[in-house]
C-alpha cells in the first residue's frame, strides 16, 4: 500500500475508533450525498420526526426566555443581552450565530418556524470532525463530510457541547473560567467529575435533558435563575458526616469549598477595553503567551489559576436590559447576584468577575450596541472600518434604539458563576483558607462584622 493511502488508511481508522468511543449509533443506512446542513437536517427528521419541534420551544433555539427580572416581565436571552465582550447579537448575527443550533440566522429576519434551519449535527457528531463556518450565520465548514458526520451520529459528548460552549466570546476560555478545551479529555485534577480516566461524565450527565430541553441556565443571560442544577441532587444534604461541615452547607454553597480555583490549564480574559481599539498599538503578550491589545477589540488582561470573587446568591440576579440608563462616572452591572447575609436563601458563591469598558450614548445615556461584524463590501461594521459612528448607527438600529450622535466609554462589570473545575475533595478548601489572617474572604463585604470562627455572634446562623 502506498504511503498516501496507507495515512488515509491510518486516518480513517482512528476517526471510526474516534467515532465508537464517542457513543455513535449505525447510521450507515443514511444515503449520500448530503450537499448541506438543511439536507442533514431533512434526512434526521425522516426517523426523528419530533426533534426540530422539540427543539424549537428551547432556549438552545430561541435565545430568549420570558422571565421577570428586576420586577419587570421580559424576554431576555443571548440574543438581547449585552455583555463586555463582543457586546451584542444584534447586526452582528453572521458571526455570533456561528454557535446558534441552526443554519442561517444572518439578521432579524430569520425564520425561527422552520424546521430544515435546525442544526442536528452540531451536538450528536460523534466524528470530531463537523464544525460551523466561523462568520457564516451556523452553516457548516465547506470542508465537513456531512455524509460521513450524519452515519455516525450519538448521544453529545463533552466535546460536541463544547464547541460552542468553551468558546464563547471569541476563543478558548475567553467567556466563562470554568469551561474551556482542558475539558475535553480531564484528569481528575481538572474536575473530578469529568476526569477521563475517571468518571468521565459528559455534560448530559448533570445537565440532564428531557425532549432535548437541557436542563440549566446561565445567570448572564437568564438571570431569573430557573432550571438550577444543584450538587445535592446526587450527594444530598449531609454528605460530610461531620456536623461542622455540614453546618457550613447552611451558609456556604458546594462550589465555594469544592473549586477553589478555575482556569486551571487555559488563561481566561479578565478584562476588555474597547476605548483603545483602532490605534496602531503593537501588541504584547503577556507572562500566558495572551495577547493584551487587539486593533479590532482594544486592550485585554488575563487570568490562569484565578481564585475565585465571592458573594451572596440566592439563585437569582438583576441585570441590565437594553435601553437601561447608566451614570458613566460608576461601573455598571451587566448582571449581579442577589442575595445578602440577611438573605437566608442566599449562600456565599464563586464567581469570575469580568470587567470591561464599552461604548455608550451620552445624550440617551445607556449602552450602545455596535455592529463590529461586517461581511464583504460592509460599510458600517466596526472591525471593516474602525469607525465607531457609523457602528453605532447600523447597531442601535437592529436594536430598535435611538443613537444621539455622540458617544463614549463607560466602565462595566459581569458575574459569571463558577461551577465546573470541581477539584478532588483532598484538594478542596480548609478551616484556615478562609478562617486565617488572611484568609480568602472578605468577611466585612459580606455583611459579616467579622470572622465567625473567631467570634460565634458574628454568624448569620
Amino acid at each position: 500500500m502506498k504511503t498516501g493511502k496507507m495515512s488515509a488508511f491510518i486516518v480513517g481508522t482512528v476517526l471510526l475508533l474516534w467515532a465508537s468511543l464517542a457513543g455513535a449509533t449505525d447510521h450507515a443506512f443514511i444515503k449520500g450525498p448530503i450537499n448541506s446542513g438543511p439536507e442533514a437536517t431533512k434526512v434526521c427528521l425522516k426517523c426523528h420526526a419530533d426533534a426540530a419541534t422539540q427543539i424549537m420551544h428551547t432556549s438552545h433555539w430561541t435565545w430568549d426566555v420570558e422571565q421577570v427580572i428586576d420586577g419587570k416581565k421580559v424576554k431576555r436571552g443571548k440574543a438581547d443581552s449585552i455583555n463586555n465582550f463582543c457586546v451584542a447579537v444584534r447586526s452582528n448575527e453572521p458571526r455570533c450565530t456561528s454557535c446558534h443550533i441552526g443554519y442561517g440566522w444572518k439578521d432579524g429576519n430569520f425564520d425561527f418556524s422552520n424546521e430544515g434551519n435546525v442544526d442536528c449535527l452540531v451536538c450528536h457528531d460523534t466524528t470530531g470532525t463537523y464544525k460551523k463556518a466561523p462568520t457564516a450565520a451556523g452553516f457548516p465548514a465547506e470542508e465537513v463530510d456531512l455524509t460521513y458526520v450524519a452515519r455516525n451520529v450519538g448521544e453529545s459528548s463533552r466535546q460536541s457541547c463544547g464547541s460552542c460552549h468553551f468558546f464563547g466570546g471569541g476563543g478558548d476560555a475567553v467567556k466563562h473560567g470554568d469551561l474551556d478545551s482542558s475539558l475535553d479529555y480531564p484528569s481528575a485534577n481538572i474536575d473530578v467529575h469529568m476526569d477521563a480516566d475517571g468518571n468521565d461524565f459528559t455534560c448530559a450527565s448533570c445537565h440532564e435533558t428531557e425532549d432535548h430541553n437541557i436542563l440549566g441556565h446561565a445567570m448572564v443571560v437568564t438571570p431569573k435563575g430557573e432550571q438550577h442544577i444543584g450538587c445535592i441532587g446526587c450527594h444530598g444534604d449531609d454528605v460530610h458526616g461531620e456536623w461542622v461541615l455540614d453546618m457550613h452547607a447552611n451558609t456556604v454553597a458546594c462550589q465555594t469549598c469544592h473549586i477553589p480555583a478555575f482556569a486551571k490549564e487555559v488563561p481566561t480574559k479578565t478584562s476588555w477595553d474597547w476605548s483603545t481599539a483602532g490605534q496602531d498599538i503593537k501588541g504584547e503578550k503577556d507572562a500566558y503567551g495572551k495577547p493584551t491589545y487587539a486593533k479590532k477589540k482594544g486592550t485585554f488582561t488575563w487570568g490562569k489559576n484565578i481564585i475565585p470573587e465571592y458573594t451572596w446568591y440566592n439563585g437569582s440576579a438583576g441585570a441590565y436590559q437594553l435601553g437601561d440608563k447608566l451614570n458613566p462616572d460608576e461601573v455598571t452591572l451587566l448582571n449581579y447576584p442577589l442575595g445578602n447575609i440577611k438573605d437566608k436563601t442566599a449562600k456565599i458563591y464563586p464567581f469570575k468577575v469580568h470587567t470591561g469598558k464599552q461604548i455608550y450614548d451620552t445624550k440617551n445615556m445607556y449602552l450602545i450596541t455596535p455592529q463590529v461584524f461586517g461581511g464583504k463590501g460592509d460599510k458600517n461594521a466596526y472591525w471593516k472600518t474602525f469607525d465607531w459612528e457609523k457602528a453605532s448607527i447600523s447597531g442601535m438600529k437592529a436594536s430598535g434604539l435611538d443613537y444621539s450622535g455622540e458617544y463614549g466609554f463607560a466602565p462595566t462589570k459581569m458575574y459569571w458563576r463558577i461551577n465546573h473545575m470541581v477539584a478532588p475533595k483532598d484538594q478542596a478548601l480548609g478551616c484556615l483558607d478562609c478562617h486565617s489572617s488572611n484568609g480568602r474572604l472578605d468577611w466585612k463585604a459580606l455583611g459579616y462584622k467579622g470572622d465567625p470562627l473567631k467570634n460565634p455572634k458574628y454568624s448569620r446562623n
